[in-house]
């Protein structure tokens, strides 16, 4: 029987992508560790040659990534990144949008999966039964999305959301509005109100609604009612959606209101007024991901199926907070 990646990965103590690395990228890994590996290879009598690779999950040498909405633009670096990723790796990558509608996922998930060694699903909106179903058939991460049994890739905003309501205390606001704009991401809206209530700000939520543009716009017209003092959007795209309204309407950012946005996209540092935002880094999430889906793959390597792993990886992405010119002292009442 022929010798697995991940056979040579034990022999050496490294992880999987650390030998692929070995292999198809040299200068990226420690000499020392690199000859690790090739003496485990040579010595379990391992061929990383193409022909041998391409037996790994299907043979395809592609990666599959479905993301929710491919014009938010917090989504190109990402997919360039992970582009960059899996071609040192040996890979490419196949992209597809799911427009955050199930349907559309489930459609976008029949046209990629036989095309794909294994799958990337980005706040995936279908069921745990669904996801556990997919699993079971083929190499699976899910990103902002836990499920049990399957690997993940969390992205952890509680730092850059403390330190959010940090400034926001320190600045004297005490009445704070969050965006909501997904029925997906829980743990978000979650995470937000436990920061705030933590320093005793007062915190309403509007929506769910649709992570867009406009729904900034319309939220926007709401915080009035709210008689809040700084808003905290979902994401980039809703803030500068919000902060679009608020000049329609007459009102300053940050004189009148404060506001935040999420991802720290290119948009956030060239909008007028620059966007207070928390980071959420596109290269660390591109590598992280794609090298936790490539060993999965490695992992179902002589199995009878993919399967399900009780104790399957979680892998946690940082955030961190970058003040700019949309937040401000709270208005003088």
């Amino acid at each position: 029987m022929a010798v697995t990646i991940r056979e040579v990965a034990s022999a050496a103590g490294v992880s999987v992508s650390t030998v692929s690395r070995a292999f198809t990228a040299p200068d990226q890994v420690q000499p020392t560790t690199r000859q690790r590996i090739l003496d485990a290879a040579a010595e379990l009598g391992y061929s990383p040659n193409p022909a041998a690779r391409s037996l790994r999950g299907g043979g395809t040498g592609t990666l599959g990534l479905i993301v929710p909405d491919i014009a938010n633009p917090f989504f190109p670096p990402i997919i360039k990144a992970m582009q960059a990723r899996a071609r040192h790796l040996g890979y490419t990558v196949l992209v597809a949008d799911s427009d955050e509608r199930e349907a559309d996922e489930m459609a976008a998930i029949a046209a990629v999966s036989k095309r794909v060694d294994g799958l990337i699903l980005w706040a995936s909106t279908l069921t745990e039964d669904r996801l556990h179903e997919l699993a079971g058939r083929m190499p699976l991460v899910v990103v902002n999305r836990h499920v049990p049994g399957i690997p993940e890739v969390r992205i952890s905003l509680a730092a850059g959301i403390a330190q959010a309501a940090e400034q926001l205390k320190a600045y004297g606001h005490r009445r704070c509005v969050f965006i909501n704009a997904s029925r997906a991401e829980l743990s978000r809206g979650k995470s937000i109100q436990e920061s705030f209530e933590a320093l005793d700000l007062s915190l309403s939520e509007l929506g769910p609604y649709e992570p867009r543009f406009e729904t900034g716009v319309h939220a926007a017209t709401l915080v009035a009612a709210h008689e809040a003092t700084a808003v905290i959007a979902h994401n980039d795209v809703v803030a500068l959606g919000v902060l679009h309204q608020m000049a329609n309407l007459g009102v300053s950012v940050p004189r009148d209101v404060s506001v935040i946005g999420i991802d720290d996209t290119l948009l956030a540092s060239v909008s007028t007024p620059s966007l207070t935002t928390i980071r959420i880094d596109p290269e660390e999430i591109a590598t992280r991901a794609g090298d936790l889906l490539i060993e999965t793959i490695a992992n179902t390597t002589g199995r009878t199926g993919p399967g399900l792993d009780a104790a399957s990886p979680i892998v946690e992405i940082g955030s961190r907070l970058i003040p700019r010119a949309s937040t401000g002292p709270a208005p003088a009442h």
